[in-house]
């Protein structure tokens, strides 16, 4: 990392506290209160969705005013939906198919992108256009093409025929394409100078300088597919088969009842979205200054 690319962050958080001192307390005040409830609007359902499911039978869910902490935490609601539905078979489908999708998305937008973002040939701004029309076709309607598709090659109930038609997303295409457009000629053309191939300069200079952008398409790629419900729904008859999603859509049935099995499965189906940003929100922050170079 070169010494300019290090002292950035230095002199942002010098520049933040210039801010803050110049700020007159009631606007930094009113700031921090609109932080506070955005906060309370996006973690709070989770925060409560999670107490639920650590509170005992013995305990009121409903009472008022509503108690966030449980008395006695148990986990005896998520061994209780394990018990009843094959959970966490239905969590390895969708991680079979998040994974694949993630992986497909990758490779497969980061070459297009570099293709469409560097390389010279017939048709490219015609490439460029199909992929941005596609994003404005609604996937409602193709879906039944889709299906028919997947029926003609006899991936109708299984895991590959719900990964195939989102193996390549067309924003992911876009978004790649255009960090690989925000890197500077000059880097490349002194590799090319070098002796470098199409394939060297994609895999050791223009790759690794979009880090942040591979993390934004992955997390995309991984959300999408864990949380889709109506394509594998079309798709998929046999149960064990089903992904999470639509194995969870019974609780809503069996569990009806007892709202602390439905939250204790809502939190299970929400828990790799937390981990995998976790593990990403680095290279996830960084994708937006793509396209600097890197020392």
């Amino acid at each position: 990392m070169s010494t300019l690319a290090r002292r950035e962050p230095v002199r942002r958080a010098k520049w933040e506290r210039a801010e803050r001192r110049r700020m007159p307390w009631w606007q930094l005040l009113l700031r921090y209160l609109l932080l506070l409830a955005v906060l309370a609007l996006t973690v709070g359902p989770f925060l409560w969705q999670l107490s639920t499911s650590l509170k005992g039978a013995g305990e009121d869910i409903y009472r008022y005013p509503p108690s966030l902490i449980p008395h006695e935490p148990t986990g005896a609601n998520y061994a209780g939906v394990a018990r009843i539905i094959p959970v966490w078979d239905f969590a390895l489908n969708s991680l079979k198919v998040a994974a694949a999708n993630v992986l497909t998305n990758c490779a497969g937008a980061a070459l297009a992108g570099y293709a469409l973002a560097r390389m010279r040939f017939k048709g490219r701004k015609t490439a460029l256009v199909v992929f941005i029309m596609a994003m404005l076709v609604p996937v409602e309607s193709i879906m039944i093409a889709q299906f028919v598709t997947m029926r003609e090659l006899q991936l109708n109930n299984t895991l590959l025929g719900v990964v195939l038609p989102g193996c390549i997303g067309a924003m992911n295409v876009l978004l790649m394409r255009n960090a690989f457009a925000g890197l500077p000629y000059e880097v490349e053309e002194a590799a090319y100078v070098d002796g470098a191939n199409t394939w060297q300069r994609f895999v050791r200079i223009a790759l690794p300088s979009v880090k942040g952008t591979l993390a934004v398409v992955a997390i995309f790629a991984f959300m999408g597919a864990w949380d889709d419900f109506l394509w594998p729904l079309i798709v998929l008859s046999d149960q064990s088969k089903f992904t999470l999603t639509i194995g969870l859509n019974f609780l809503h049935g069996t569990f009806a009842d007892n709202q602390r099995l439905v939250a204790a499965g809502t939190v299970i189906a929400v828990l790799p979205l937390i981990v995998l940003f976790a593990c990403l929100q680095r290279y996830f922050f960084r994708g937006v200054g793509e396209g600097a170079v890197k020392g």
